[in-house]
């Protein structure tokens, strides 16, 4: 497959792309500022509270793609399914969400873009629904296709990082890397190659904004605007949801300093790094018993620093209550 003769609207010309970051130099500065600001806040984080921000966004992105195909699963139930809660969503979806969440969390290289989608294991962990599958480049053709793919990335290197997102998920698209439908794959594979100078990201995050350039169309200079300014508003909407769990400890800690002892602080801290936690998670990580724990978490929920997301009376979890920070 040759993509460049494919591609009908001369996009995968890498001097439209050129030119294109040429016009757009203060948008990709202002965006890769931001970028920055935000791989520096998750930086000045403990190692536990900048793990527990990076599932939180993990988990807000693969919502948002899953929506843009029209899979409507939340984060809490994502969350759930991945601590090995029973959920009753769908399981093709919830599989293509453990998928997404697994390679923004860093699993998987770019450069093997078989197991990047799973597909060398397919047999065994059934990564990817079936459908998607069938429909997909396989055997020789897909190792060609792919190849073909990284080649053109690998000439990019005049352009930013933040410049290829739009022209990776076009050429993921002209290569059938996925179905047309799969949003997912490619926007998740753009993300991580996106955030290859971070320190801290292992992603960018584009969160809801992302709806608006995942699936674009048009020319390299349309498509770069439209993404520079979804990655500069997904940044500063990560930042401030990375910003909200230090104002949401800070907020707990005194809400909880008449309560004697140093457990509330205990909990506090496990809440602070953990989408979800449940008790016995709680119990494990503050060092404390599971009455202690059990105790402390619905203490926590009738003061409303926190929620419970299962709405049962077993195998509970709690999330932090962000609307109190």
């Amino acid at each position: 497959m040759n993509l460049r003769a494919k591609d009908a609207s001369g996009g995968a010309d890498l001097d439209c792309w050129r030119k294109a970051q040429a016009v757009q130099a203060r948008a990709l500065a202002e965006a890769a500022q931001e970028l920055g600001r935000l791989d520096a806040t998750l930086a000045a984080l403990p190692e536990a509270e900048a793990q527990g921000a990076r599932q939180r966004l993990a988990l807000e992105e693969t919502e948002a793609m899953l929506w843009a195909e029209g899979l409507v699963l939340r984060r809490d139930e994502i969350g759930r399914d991945l601590m090995g809660a029973r959920v009753s969503s769908d399981p093709e979806a919830m599989r293509l969400a453990r998928w997404a969440i697994r390679r923004l969390e860093g699993q998987g290289g770019l450069a093997d873009l078989a197991g990047f989608l799973g597909l060398h294991r397919r047999q065994t962990t059934r990564d990817l629904p079936d459908e998607a599958v069938a429909v997909r480049p396989r055997g020789a053709e897909f190792d060609a296709t792919a190849d073909e793919f990284l080649t053109i990335i690998g000439n990019t290197g005049d352009l930013h990082p933040l410049a290829t997102g739009p022209l990776t998920l076009m050429l993921w698209r002209l290569a059938g890397l996925s179905p047309p439908e799969r949003i997912a794959e490619g926007a998740t594979w753009s993300a991580r190659h996106m955030a290859g100078g971070c320190d801290c990201l292992r992603f960018v995050p584009l969160g809801r904004q992302g709806r608006r350039v995942w699936t674009a169309y048009g020319p390299p200079a349309d498509r770069l605007s439209a993404h520079l300014e979804a990655v500069l508003a997904g940044a500063k909407e990560a930042r401030q949801s990375v910003r909200q769990i230090s104002r949401w400890a800070a907020s707990a800690r005194a809400a909880t300093a008449g309560i004697k002892g140093d457990n509330p602080a205990r909990v506090i801290a496990v809440l602070a790094a953990r989408p979800l936690a449940s008790a016995m998670q709680v119990e494990a990580e503050a060092g404390i018993s599971r009455i202690t724990a059990e105790r402390m978490l619905n203490r926590f929920a009738q003061m409303g620093l926190t929620r419970e997301v299962t709405g049962g009376s077993r195998f509970r979890f709690w999330t932090a209550n962000l609307g109190r920070g």
